[in-house]
């Protein structure tokens, strides 16, 4: 009845008994409550991941027969060509069946001809029943998707990315991605043991052992396990060898500390790893804010009241105080109707929002007056502006530019005082230190590089074989996290060389964002997972799929409320429980 390490202290004889206060027993049975949701959602995700593992199989089980029959009538055919001609030539080769399996009655066989296969197994496979919930759903979207991406040729995995919305300037190159949507419900996942040593109480799905996993398809199937079946591919560092993608107990590893020298191990957790105060149990989503856009930017109030949403041309205005509030208190209309707003970052005293994205001009809105209203624009010769940073004094803000460059404003004069150049492409996202004297800057061209506020200039860059989408730059000072095109999550220490690399996203890692007690962040993707990870060494601490890729994210000053920006034209609102 009680989670591990919550059993009540047995009465000691001697001893006046212990009564709890009525506010008390119902704060425990809230508790409970809590802790039995949480492993019912779990159970019930582990539930649908193997109902959908039984539908691929049998998916899988229709291909292949498909391709055997196609197979023997290709045979047959050869076959009695084979003996209407043996007395004029010599014998025809006949193909080999695919993985070696024959037909019944047909004796093994070599040679070419094994392309007719091909087409028979591609024929079959355009033909399959494909059972899918969201298939009406998605087409609702895919036209409006169709219309936003294109083909970045310079990307390594030919990214879809988003498309600018001015005809007179060539399209611009983007790490926004929305394509892509999954059938899956709203869950919760932990994944506390898959690097060792830890425990905690209840069920986490995406803890099945390969084994298990396996044994449980094949039983669907009368089948005996199929061997090396792997649930968690994308939990493993591609190119790993085969000692680094599993830990003691079998279970996959997915953070791995790496070395100055590039030597990759996992990591073993430490026990206070996901216990202690600041560090989060779990989060409950209690609010969805139906934008209507594609949400490319989200930022918070502070204090928690108000939620700003930027999609298509405009930012919309949302009272979260208000339980069940489904419409927006105010909209901003921002640049030309059919462009993205790609950040918006309000002022420390909550009265002015900056609001950039596809268009030349930044547009600074007063939010103190009774109706908000443009206070100024900032236009810089860039077609685009990708990611914006405050200054902790709000004297000066920092765009990154679709040119490379970061410029940065003087807020009071409303003037462009300089610009930081050094990106060879689109400068993608951007972060500031607590202090102001230290600025973050991830870009298209594959780097990170740090400035120095004070002098001016340029003092770390950081390569990798990625492009960078997002960054985060932890208030403690220490740690910079980074979101890449590959799906990894890097977690870099500003002055030494080794580092943390987490692997549990399945696609583009597309926003990322630092608690401000600095424990723990959280990043997003296009795999519609929203990850929130322990600060640094990356001990997943709770996963959230939503229904579309996640673009955008903002974490609550107080550290209680989580905010996502979707592909789905919504914002998602989280509780974080501790």
């Amino acid at each position: 009845m009680y989670p591990q390490g919550r059993h009540p202290a047995p009465h000691q004889p001697g001893q006046p008994g212990f009564k709890f206060t009525v506010a008390e027993s119902c704060d425990r049975i809230k508790d409970e409550f809590q802790f039995l949701q949480a492993q019912y959602h779990s159970l019930k995700v582990e539930y649908d991941k193997l109902a959908n593992e039984k539908t691929e199989m049998q998916r899988h089980y229709v291909m292949v027969r498909a391709v055997i029959v196609k197979a023997s009538q290709v045979q047959q055919q050869l076959q009695a060509q084979h003996l209407s001609h043996a007395a004029h030539g010599p014998p025809v080769q006949l193909p080999p069946h695919p993985s070696g399996l024959q037909p019944p009655g047909l004796p093994p066989v070599t040679g070419a001809g094994s392309g007719l296969l091909a087409l028979g197994a591609l024929g079959s496979q355009a033909h399959l029943p494909v059972k899918d919930e969201k298939n009406h759903h998605d087409l609702e979207h895919r036209g409006e998707e169709h219309r936003l991406t294109h083909t970045h040729t310079h990307t390594p995995c030919n990214m879809l990315v988003l498309m600018g919305g001015c005809t007179a300037a060539p399209a611009l190159r983007t790490p926004l991605s929305i394509a892509g949507t999954y059938p899956s419900p709203f869950a919760m996942m932990g994944h506390h043991e898959m690097n060792g040593s830890l425990t905690s109480p209840g069920v986490y799905p995406g803890l099945i052992s390969p084994q298990m996993s396996a044994a449980a398809a094949a039983a669907a199937y009368g089948r005996s396990p199929i061997a090396g079946f792997d649930p968690h591919p994308h939990m493993r560092a591609p190119g790993l060898p085969a000692s680094l993608t599993s830990i003691s107990g079998g279970k996959p590893a997915y953070s791995f500390h790496v070395s100055a020298d590039g030597q990759m191990q996992p990591v073993p957790f430490p026990p206070d790893a996901l216990i202690g105060p600041g560090i989060p149990r779990h989060a409950r989503q209690i609010n969805t804010l139906s934008h209507g856009e594609v949400v490319c930017a989200v930022t918070i109030s502070n204090p928690t009241r108000h939620v700003y949403t930027g999609g298509k041309g405009c930012v919309k205005i949302w009272d979260i105080s208000q339980p069940g509030s489904k419409s927006p208190v105010s909209q901003l209309d921002c640049l030309n109707r059919d462009n993205y707003i790609r950040s918006c970052k309000l002022l420390p005293d909550g009265r002015t929002l900056i609001v950039g994205g596809e268009a030349s001009t930044l547009t600074i809105w007063d939010l103190a007056s009774q109706t908000p209203r443009i206070k100024a624009e900032l236009t810089s010769s860039a077609p685009a502006c990708y990611a914006l940073a405050i200054s902790p004094d709000a004297k000066v803000c920092f765009s990154c530019c679709s040119d490379g460059n970061i410029a940065v404003w003087d807020l009071h004069n409303q003037t462009l005082v300089r610009q930081f150049q050094g990106h060879t492409d689109g400068a993608s996202c951007i972060d500031i230190s607590h202090d102001g004297t230290k600025l973050w800057t991830g870009g298209l061209d594959n780097t990170v590089r740090s400035w120095d506020l004070r002098e001016g200039r340029q003092l770390q860059q950081h390569d990798f074989t990625s492009q960078i989408f997002s960054l985060g730059y932890c208030p403690t000072g220490e740690w910079l996290a980074v979101g890449m095109e590959s799906s990894n999550v890097e977690v870099l220490h500003h002055t030494k060389p080794d580092k943390y690399q987490l692997h549990l996203h399945e696609s583009c890692v597309l926003s990322l964002k630092f608690a401000y007690c600095g424990k723990w962040f959280v990043s997003t993707g296009k795999d519609n997972l929203l990850n929130a990870w322990r600060t640094p060494y990356g001990a997943s601490i709770f996963q959230s799929k939503e229904s579309s890729s996640v673009l955008s994210c903002d974490i609550s000053a107080d550290d209680k409320y989580i905010v996502t920006g979707s592909g789905d034209k919504k914002a998602t609102v989280y509780e974080v429980i501790y």
